[in-house]
C-alpha cells in the first residue's frame, strides 16, 4: 500500500511538501516554505508533522523558496539523509537558501530594533549558517536517466520548462507511476523550452497556479515598451520587483533585444540583488537548461549594472535621473526593493512594474489591486505611482496549457490531485480535468493522507 500525504501547497500556491510513503520508505516531494497571509506563514513555524528518523529523502522539484526553502529547518531539526535534484536546482540553492536564511536573520534583527514585533526577541526562522549546513546533503542527478533508490522505488527527472533545472519528477513504486509536475513552464517563454511530455501517470499530482485563468499572450515587448515609454516620458523610474531566479534572466533578455532595436532609450539598468547577480551567473553556466545562445545569454547578463553593495543601492534611491531598478523580491515579501518602494512609491511619475503571479497575502498582491498604502517595516507608506503587471512574463502555464500538458500523457492518470494553486483556480482547473479525462481528480485536503491505487 502506498500512501501519499499533503502538507502544503493545498487551497495556496506556496509551502510544497508532499510526503510519499511506499514500503517502508518516505520520501518527501517539494519542501518549500509558506509564503503570503500571515495564517499560511505561522505553518512554517509549527513543529514538523512528520518524525525526521523516518524521512528516508528529500526530492527537490526545482530552487524557488516554496518549494525548497524549508529544507534547512528539516535538516536542523536533525534529518542528515540526501536531497536529490538537478545540477542546476542544486546550484541555484547555494544562493537561494543562505540568502533566505541571511534575510530572516535580518528582519528578526529590525523587528527587534525597531519594535514592530509581538516577539520578544524576534528570532529568525533559520539562520544563513543553517541553510549553508544543509547544502552539504545537496546530491545532483541528470534529467531522463531513472535512479535506484531502493529494491521497490526509482525517482527520475522530466524537464519543467519553469526556470533553469525545473523538473518534473516521476516516481516508479513497484510498477506504480506516480508523478509531480512541479510548477510547469509554458511554450511562449523566449529563454526556456516548453515542459517535457510524460508518457504515463497512475497518479499525477500537478499544480494549478493559472488553473482558472488565460494568459496574456500579447508580446512582452510590445508590453515592456509601452510601459516603459510612458514611465521616462514622464520623468520616472521603473522599479520591477523581480524574482532572481528565471524572471529576471527573461527580463534582462528582453530589455536588451528592446534597447539593441533602439525601441527604448540606453536608459541606466541596474540589478540591485545579489542573489539575482549570482542567479544571473548560474543561468549562464546552464546552457543545456534554456533556450538562450551562448551569445544572447552573455548579451542579456551584460546589460544591467551589478549592484553588490548596500550602500551602492542606498546611493540608488538619492538619484534623480530616470533608470530600471531591478530588485528582488518578485512578490515585495522582502530583499532591496522594499527600500526603493518606500522611495519610489509615493511619486506618481514612477512605475512599479511586476512581472507575473503574486500570491494573496503578499505586498506585491495589495498592490495589483489597488493599495493606497503598504506597511513596511511597521509602517504605512502611500503609493502614488503607476503600478503594471504583465503576467504575459509569468513562468507558469496557464489553465489550457496545464488541461492540455495532461491530455497529451500517453497513458493518462486514473487518479489525480490539483494542488499549487488558490482555491479557486485549483477547482477550476480539477472540473476540467475530471470532465476531460473522467478519472478521479480531487483537491486533496491538508495533512490528510490518500492511499494510492
Amino acid at each position: 500500500m502506498s500512501q501519499l500525504t499533503f502538507y502544503g501547497a493545498v487551497d495556496t500556491v506556496t509551502g510544497s511538501r508532499f510526503l510519499l510513503q511506499h514500503a517502508g520508505q518516505s520520501s518527501l516531494i517539494d519542501c518549500g516554505l509558506f509564503q503570503g497571509y500571515k495564517n499560511l506563514r505561522l505553518r512554517n513555524w509549527s513543529s514538523l508533522p512528520f518524525k525526521v528518523e523516518d524521512l528516508d529523502r528529500i526530492v527537490l522539484t526545482h530552487a524557488h523558496l516554496d518549494h525548497s526553502g524549508y529544507v534547512p529547518v528539516v535538516c536542523r531539526e536533525g534529518y542528515d539523509g540526501p536531497v536529490l535534484c538537478t545540477s542546476a536546482t542544486r546550484d541555484l540553492c547555494r544562493f537561494l537558501l543562505p540568502d533566505s536564511g541571511f534575510i530572516h536573520e535580518r528582519d528578526a534583527a529590525l523587528a527587534n530594533q525597531y519594535g514592530y514585533t509581538r516577539h520578544h526577541p524576534a528570532r529568525p526562522l533559520y539562520t544563513r549558517k543553517d541553510a549553508e549546513l544543509c547544502l552539504e546533503q545537496f546530491e545532483s542527478h541528470p534529467f531522463d536517466q531513472w535512479l535506484e533508490l531502493s529494491s521497490n522505488l526509482k525517482v527520475r527527472f522530466r524537464r519543467a520548462g519553469h526556470i533553469p533545472g525545473a523538473a518534473i519528477v516521476e516516481l516508479d513504486l513497484d510498477g506504480l507511476r506516480v508523478v509531480f509536475s512541479g510548477d510547469l513552464g509554458h511554450e511562449d517563454s523566449a529563454t526556456m523550452a516548453p515542459p517535457e511530455t510524460i508518457e504515463r501517470a497512475d497518479v499525477l499530482v500537478i499544480e494549478s497556479t493559472y488553473g482558472n485563468r488565460r494568459r496574456d499572450r500579447s508580446d512582452p515587448e510590445d508590453a515592456l515598451a509601452e510601459v516603459i515609454g510612458a514611465t521616462l516620458s514622464r520623468g520616472g523610474t521603473l522599479i520591477v520587483p523581480a524574482f532572481a531566479v528565471g524572471r529576471t534572466q527573461l527580463l534582462l533578455h528582453h530589455l536588451r533585444r528592446l534597447i539593441d532595436q533602439g525601441r527604448i532609450p540606453r536608459v541606466p539598468v541596474f540589478l540591485d540583488s545579489p542573489l539575482a547577480i549570482n542567479a544571473t551567473e548560474v543561468f549562464a553556466n546552464h546552457p543545456d537548461d534554456h533556450r538562450l545562445s551562448v551569445e544572447q545569454a552573455e548579451a542579456a547578463c551584460s546589460l544591467p549594472r551589478y549592484v553588490r553593495d548596500a550602500n551602492e543601492s542606498k546611493r540608488l534611491d538619492h538619484d534623480p535621473m530616470p533608470k530600471i531598478i531591478i530588485a528582488g523580491s518578485g512578490m515585495a515579501t522582502g530583499g532591496r526593493v522594499l527600500h526603493h518602494l518606500k522611495v519610489y512609491g509615493p511619486d506618481a511619475r514612477n512605475t512599479i512594474l511586476f512581472t507575473g503571479y503574486q500570491a494573496g497575502g503578499t505586498r506585491g498582491a495589495d498592490l495589483i489591486n489597488g493599495a493606497e498604502d503598504i506597511k513596511i517595516h511597521g509602517q504605512y507608506w502611500p503609493v502614488r505611482a503607476e503600478v503594471r503587471n504583465l503576467d504575459m512574463l509569468s513562468a507558469h502555464a496557464d489553465g489550457d496549457e496545464l488541461l492540455n500538458w495532461v491530455r497529451a500523457i500517453k497513458e493518462p492518470p486514473r487518479q489525480v490531485f490539483v494542488v499549487h494553486g488558490e482555491v479557486d483556480a485549483a477547482d477550476h482547473l480539477r472540473r476540467r480535468i475530471q470532465d476531460t479525462l473522467h478519472c478521479s481528480c480531487i483537491q486533496p485536503e491538508y495533512a490528510q493522507p490518500y492511499s494510492l491505487s
